[in-house]
Parts: structure tokens; C-alpha cells; sequence
């Protein structure tokens, strides 16, 4: 053990980064796995469509390192890191996530995914730009952000009814091992988010970027890997519908409870810089409502498009 620790000790910082860097990463892998079977099948035993785990269950549970980083950030008076990384994290969703993801397999859109789901997610993105336009949001403005997320969570359980059978019995008894992979799933993905985030930061402040760049594109690359892995996971599974789901809801999720919450706890202040990116965001959010309505699935050459899009982004954010 002390001979670990010597040696980790005479270790370039750097390395030790990288090694932290895939070690969050795998981490997030088998807590994606092992989170979205356990929703996915408690799921099932009640008859609740996918789409609606997707966008309920599973985008909370992913958000969870959204949650927890923004959180700490905040109270520690790291404004830029808090904000940029809901900011950049709904970027990634959008950009890479979703865009990787088609690239991987057409994903199909759901009537409610396309006019209810969507619709909710560009009046938060405007909301939320309405608010940052002063650079800042209030803890009233943050509980106004946390009303509309309780008002969508209630517009969505409403709206599941017709998929429930209300007449019959789950005809497998109920499994709490389901849920226990369901908590540790989580806990594994809040944990190796938490891990990745700390060493991603580290490599980012070598290079003397600003913390809203840090936060909007490294932080939120490390937070926003468990919307990628319960994607592929769910893709792999044969559950392509959550996918599209998961990642819209995430997204809500995030402005509308994330950044709600961390606002009510703390008011925040953010540089100018955080124009710039909800402008790109507004942007991608309205190429993502064009794409959704031109057919019925997220073609392979459209999430090609996405996923250009935000490298272009990351460029500009980095060089400029």
C-alpha cells in the first residue's frame, strides 16, 4: 500500500489527471449500464412507456452530476463554473450526445417527445436566456424555474396514463434487487462524474482558460457522460426511443431544476461570456426542433450535423 502511494506520489500530476480521467470515465460507463436496466425493468413491471422513464427516471438520475457539481460550485462562489456547466452540459446533450448517438442508429421521434417535450425544452432554453440576459438569477427567478419544473413533471405523469393498464397486475412480483442496481448505478455515475470533473478541471486550469470556459466545455463534458453512456447503453438494448427521450428531458431537467435549485440556494453572477454561449444554444435547440419535425427519426447524416456543430463551438470557445 505504501509503496502504491510513494509511487503515485513521484508521479507527474498530469499522469495521475489522466489516469483519474479514465477512471471517472469507466465509472460512468457501469453506473450508466447498470442504472438504465434497473429503470428500464422496474419500469416494465408497471407498464410505463419508455419514454416516459426516459424523460423522468433516467434524465433526473444522469442529471444527478449536473446536480451535484453545479451545486458545489455554487456554494463555494464559483458562478461562472455553475452556470457554464448547465449551459455547456445542454450544449453536449444536444450536440454531441444526441448527434453521437444518431450517428450510431436513426432514432426514432415520438409524437409527445416532438410537441410537448420539445416544446418545453425551447421555452426553458428562452427562459433561461431571459434571465441570464442581466448576468445574473436571482433566488426568486430561481423558484420560478423550480414551479415549471414541478408543473412539467405533473404534465408528464398525467400523460402517461393511457400507457398504464390500470385493470391488470404486474404479472412478476416486484424485485427490489431492480432498484438496488437503480441506486447504485447512480451512485457509481454521481461518483466517477465527481472524479473525472476534479481531474478535467486540474488539465484545464494548466492551460489558463477562464473558469466559464471550463465550466461550459470541460465540466461539462465530464457531466454530461452519463447522458452519453445511458444513450449508447439504451441504443445497444434495443431501446432507441429512450434515447432521444433521456436526452431532452436531461436537458430540462437541468435548466429548469439544476440551475433552479442552485439559484435559489445561492444567487448567481456570471461573466458576459455566458451571452455568447446561450446564443449558440438558442441556436442548436432550434436546429434540433427543425430536425425532429422533417421526419419521424434523427437520421445518421443529421446527427453528423449536430455533432459539427458543437465541435465548432468548443473551438470558438476555446480560441476566442
Amino acid at each position: 500500500m505504501w509503496l502504491v502511494l510513494s509511487t503515485l506520489m513521484t508521479v507527474p500530476e498530469t499522469i495521475v489527471d489522466l489516469i483519474l480521467l479514465a477512471i471517472g470515465a469507466f465509472g460512468l460507463w457501469v453506473g450508466a449500464s447498470q442504472f438504465v436496466n434497473g429503470a428500464s425493468r422496474i419500469a416494465r413491471r408497471f407498464r410505463v412507456s419508455e419514454l416516459i422513464v426516459g424523460l423522468t427516471i433516467v434524465a433526473f438520475g444522469t442529471s444527478a452530476p449536473e446536480f451535484a457539481v453545479t451545486l458545489d460550485a455554487a456554494l463555494v462562489g464559483k458562478a461562472d463554473i455553475s452556470v457554464g456547466n448547465v449551459v455547456g452540459s445542454n450544449i453536449l446533450n444536444l450536440g454531441f450526445v444526441l448527434g453521437g448517438a444518431a450517428l450510431m442508429r436513426a432514432l426514432p421521434i415520438s409524437r409527445d417527445l416532438l410537441r410537448r417535450d420539445n416544446t418545453v425544452l425551447f421555452g426553458a432554453t428562452v427562459l433561461v436566456f431571459v434571465l441570464l440576459w442581466d448576468l445574473q438569477v436571482s433566488r426568486l427567478e430561481g423558484s420560478v424555474l423550480l414551479a415549471f419544473l414541478g408543473g412539467y413533471i405533473v404534465v408528464l405523469v398525467r400523460s402517461d396514463s393511457e400507457y398504464i393498464a390500470v385493470e391488470e397486475t404486474p404479472t412478476t412480483s416486484f424485485n427490489w434487487f431492480d432498484v438496488i442496481r437503480l441506486i447504485v448505478g447512480i451512485a457509481v455515475v454521481v461518483l466517477g462524474a465527481h472524479l473525472l470533473v476534479l481531474a478535467a478541471v486540474n488539465l484545464a486550469r494548466d492551460v489558463g482558460v477562464s473558469e466559464w470556459v471550463i465550466g461550459v466545455t470541460i465540466v461539462a463534458a465530464g457531466t454530461s457522460m452519463p447522458e452519453f453512456a445511458t444513450s449508447v447503453v439504451a441504443i445497444r438494448h434495443g431501446r432507441a426511443g429512450m434515447s432521444a427521450g433521456n436526452l431532452v428531458g436531461s436537458c430540462v431537467f437541468n435548466f429548469l431544476g439544476v440551475l433552479g435549485l442552485a439559484s435559489v440556494i445561492r444567487p448567481l453572477s456570471v461573466a458576459s461570456t455566458a451571452i455568447e454561449s446561450m446564443w449558440w444554444l438558442l441556436g442548436i435547440v432550434l436546429i434540433v426542433s427543425f430536425l425532429f419535425r422533417t421526419r419521424n427519426e434523427l437520421s445518421r447524416v443529421e446527427g453528423g450535423i449536430l455533432v459539427v456543430l458543437n465541435a465548432v463551438n468548443w473551438v470558438v470557445d476555446f480560441l476566442f
